[in-house]
């Protein structure tokens, strides 16, 4: 599951390929530890906060599930409306950026990506084991597997788009798919996600 959430061209992954675009192989792997600083954050966050909560509670975790198969429904349905937007990025002919900068932005996409705070706070729950120990210790482990997940695969995309730089800026249609792609898979994710899980 955290494979198929990570692939999908999220607000992460668009970011990262943005700035391979933009600036080249250096700019988005310095963007791809940013953004995976800022992912564990929320790990953390959701694991001291919500972990707690969740392991007390099946009307909250059934609620916040919900909540959140919902708001990735709704952001698949506008990066379709607005996948036409994803052309802008091969326009951006801002000078390279330092790479404290870089980070920092990473970091700051990654600690605010709600794709990923969605994923944290009600889908791993789901994977928790209420007989073997701390929640909150499972959830940073589960946390931790999925940035692996995600370094390798945003890497990926980044050294991918940063060598496709000039092919994807001569066919705008060639982005609007990648838009297109996403959106459909962050619908399908959010209605399993709303269908499956614990029943305790």
């Amino acid at each position: 599951m955290s494979l198929v959430l990570i692939v999908i061209p999220g607000p992460s992954v668009l970011f990262v390929i943005g700035r391979a675009l933009a600036h080249g192989r250096r700019a988005a792997l310095t963007t791809v530890v940013g953004n995976t600083l800022g992912a564990y954050v929320l790990v953390v966050a959701v694991a001291f906060g919500v972990g707690a909560i969740v392991e007390r509670s099946v009307v909250f975790f059934t609620a916040l599930k919900l909540i959140g198969a919902a708001y990735l429904v709704y952001l698949g349905i506008k990066a379709v409306r607005e996948r036409g937007t994803l052309r802008g990025v091969t326009a951006d002919e801002t000078p390279a950026r330092s790479g404290m900068r870089t980070l920092w932005e990473g970091f700051a996409v990654g600690v605010a990506n709600p794709k990923t705070i969605v994923f944290f706070a009600a889908v791993l729950p789901q994977f928790v084991d209420r007989d073997q120990g701390s929640a909150a210790l499972q959830m940073l482990v589960l946390g931790l597997i999925f940035n692996v997940i995600a370094v390798v695969c945003d890497t990926v995309w980044g050294l991918a788009a940063a060598g496709a730089r000039t092919w994807f800026a001569r066919s705008p249609r060639r982005l609007a798919a990648v838009g297109w792609a996403g959106g459909l898979s962050m619908i399908g994710l959010g209605l399993t996600i709303a269908v499956t899980g614990r029943k305790d």
